[in-house]
């Protein structure tokens, strides 16, 4: 039975828990638990890898409902860059996707920006955007800091 938005919103006492449960419910191909991570508000979106930017509970719900047709998303987070500030956190993360291939699975990575927000139900998700795929791993370029401790 799925757990409603309240009592989902127990397990997510943080953003980082909310990202979790984010990438279980793609490894489980699981819709309403997807669903209860977003938040409740007409201007959420997310933009899967190469598609459109989809706006709004109900298009987003539609969008997993199509990729999940096709079975779990073998994903993981890694790499996860965080900026957190009063009520809202942007995750920069690096997602590995095994996709099935015909010598057996391959890897695909992904970039991908989640942002949360803190909300009167607890962290919700409010926008998801996913880069296109590339079999190579990113790089990553970083300023060294400026002043050394």
């Amino acid at each position: 039975m799925p757990r409603s938005k309240a009592e989902t919103a127990a397990l997510m006492a943080s953003p980082d828990d909310l990202e979790a449960q984010f990438y279980e419910a793609m490894r489980e191909g699981d819709v309403e638990r997807m669903m209860a991570l977003w938040a409740d508000d007409d201007e959420v979106y997310c933009v899967h890898p190469g598609g459109p930017r989809v706006v709004g509970p109900h298009a987003v719900r539609a969008t997993f409902e199509a990729i999940f047709a096709n079975g779990a998303v073998a994903v993981h987070a890694e790499q996860v860059r965080r900026v957190q500030v009063a009520g809202a956190a942007v995750h920069g993360v690096v997602e590995r996707v095994e996709v099935p291939g015909d010598e057996g699975p391959q890897v695909a990575w992904v970039l991908a920006t989640n942002v949360y927000v803190r909300t009167a139900q607890g962290w919700r998700i409010v926008a998801h955007h996913a880069s296109p795929g590339s079999p190579r791993a990113p790089l990553e370029v970083a300023e060294s800091p400026s002043v050394l401790h």
